[in-house]
This record gives structure tokens, sequence and C-alpha cells, in this order.
């Protein structure tokens, strides 16, 4: 079944793909760590510099910016914290990205809307 172009009440486009699904599932904690990486870097950030601010170990903050560790709604505010940013905005840009993988297309800039709320 295949609705292209139909938008809903709620501001989404969706286009229903049922033979373009992709080969591996998306993982919110990757997204989660791509994200927070992607704003790291963008702000001249080190590791390092993060780590000590969110007082998390360095490791373990590599580790969920490549998705492989899961981490706690505490640590995640904790690095937000560090990254100057609001939790919302990261969960937004994650949102996003995962409307993307699955075809939804969110019409209004979500990111932008949650930046010049805060």
């Amino acid at each position: 079944m295949v609705r292209s172009g139909v938008v809903s009440q709620d501001g989404y486009s969706f286009h229903m793909r049922s033979e373009e699904l992709p080969m591996k599932p998306v993982l919110v904690r990757e997204l989660i760590g791509e994200s927070l990486r992607e704003e790291r870097v963008s702000q001249g950030k080190t590791l390092r510099e993060v780590s000590r601010k969110a007082r998390v170990s360095l490791g373990y903050l590599s580790e969920v910016e490549r998705g492989q560790k899961e981490a706690s709604s505490e640590l995640l505010a904790a690095i937000c914290a560090a990254l100057d940013l609001l939790l919302s905005v990261v969960l937004n840009m994650v949102s996003e990205k995962m409307a993307g993988y699955g075809g939804v297309t969110s019409l209004p800039g979500v990111r932008a809307m949650a930046q010049a709320a805060a």
C-alpha cells in the first residue's frame, strides 16, 4: 500500500513503502549517538571536554556516540548540559532522522522551532 503525498492533521507526510524496507533496522541509540556527536563536532568540542563537563568517562561517552551503549535519561541530560543543548532538541533531531528512515517527512523544521523556543 502506497500513500504518497498524504498530509495528516499533525503535519506529517506519509510515504509508505512496503517493498523498500531498510535491510538493517535503525536503532534509536545509534541515532542518539550520531546526533550528539554531530552537535559536539559542530561546537568544536572534544570528547574529553564533554566527558569532563558531563562527569562521564571518556570511553563511555565514546561508546554512546558510536551507538554501542544505551544511555540513561540522566546521562543524556548530563551530556546535553555539557553541550549547552536541550535534551528535547536532541530527541527532535533523532525523531526527524527516524522519520526519514521510515519514509515520513516532517513538514515543519522541528529542530529550528525547538531552538527558537529555547
